[in-house]
């Protein structure tokens, strides 16, 4: 989970787990482009929204914006690197 500016980890083997890692840098950046607090805001507001949406609380998850965009980009290891400000828009 990233709660900023940590990543914390249920397993220590998690720190050798480089996508599980790049998905949490990409929330790390999602969180500071919106200035931290407005992102949890948002997310809790697009989760609840995704809950009515789809009646299931795994595809309520998965389809909030900032997580399509993280676990679209996971496994792109320089994703970060070249990443527009905002991109999660694209994922709404």
């Amino acid at each position: 989970m990233a709660l900023w500016p940590f990543i914390l980890l249920k397993k220590a083997e998690l720190k050798k787990d480089v996508v599980f890692l790049n998905h949490e840098k990409i929330h790390l950046r999602q969180q500071l482009e919106l200035l931290i607090i407005p992102f949890y805001l948002w997310y809790v507001a697009e989760y609840l929204l995704r809950l009515v949406q789809y009646r299931n609380k795994h595809k309520a998850y998965r389809n909030i914006s900032f997580e399509r965009e993280a676990y679209a980009h996971e496994k792109d290891l320089d994703y970060l690197k070249e990443r527009p400000l905002w991109r999660f828009t694209r994922h709404i």
